[in-house]
């Protein structure tokens, strides 16, 4: 019986080659100051602790199948969009990568960033810091009907505090989202030489 003999070893990955990709990949485009990075940086960590919250809901008793993967699709999806707003201070939010074929290189247009990070601000600036607010503040739904008894903001104690806990860094995205457009149409305009009201 014939040995077999060893194959090379397979290739690892260098611990940071990883790193420095995912650098390259978001490193603040030219005339980013540190503030608005920070800013940036803020907004996927104000999304995550509501995002954590709703997991343990998604494998809660009598929950069938699908509202299971729609909660976490929703928390999922979520984070997508709020670490979106890194692009309005990376380079790749002013310049398409590479892997997207017929766009590579191009610059991205003001307004293709502008608009759906404005009408997203705007949106979410409504829905979490007013509305949210306000209702939880009547004691009512977003609609205005009584909350359900098993309302985490209902059940007092510990529940409440958490769910308060959690939900209150959300009331920041849209305001934050707003400051990183403005911030993104002044550079864009100050770099392309173009007033920043065209």
């Amino acid at each position: 019986m014939q040995q077999l003999q060893p194959t090379e070893e397979p290739t690892t990955v260098r611990p940071g080659r990883l790193r420095v990709a995912w650098r390259a990949a978001h490193e603040p485009a030219a005339g980013v100051s540190r503030r608005i990075r920070l800013v940036a940086y803020a907004v996927p960590l104000v999304v995550l602790p509501s995002s954590i919250w709703r997991l343990p809901a998604a494998f809660g008793d009598g929950r069938g199948l699908g509202e299971r993967a729609y909660v976490v699709f929703l928390s999922v999806l979520s984070e997508v969009f709020a670490f979106a707003a890194i692009g309005l201070i990376a380079r790749w939010g002013e310049v398409f990568p590479r892997w997207i074929p017929l766009l590579r290189g191009r610059r991205v247009p003001r307004r293709a960033a502008v608009l759906p990070a404005a009408l997203g601000a705007a949106s979410l600036t409504l829905l979490f810091t007013l509305l949210f607010v306000v209702s939880e503040a009547r004691g009512t739904t977003i609609r205005g009907g009584d909350l359900p008894a098993d309302h985490p903001s209902q059940a007092g104690g510990w529940e409440t505090a958490w769910f308060s806990f959690c939900y209150a860094p959300l009331t920041l995205w849209g305001p934050l989202l707003g400051v990183l457009t403005v911030a993104y149409w002044k550079r864009r305009s100050a770099a392309e030489g173009t007033p920043a009201a065209a």
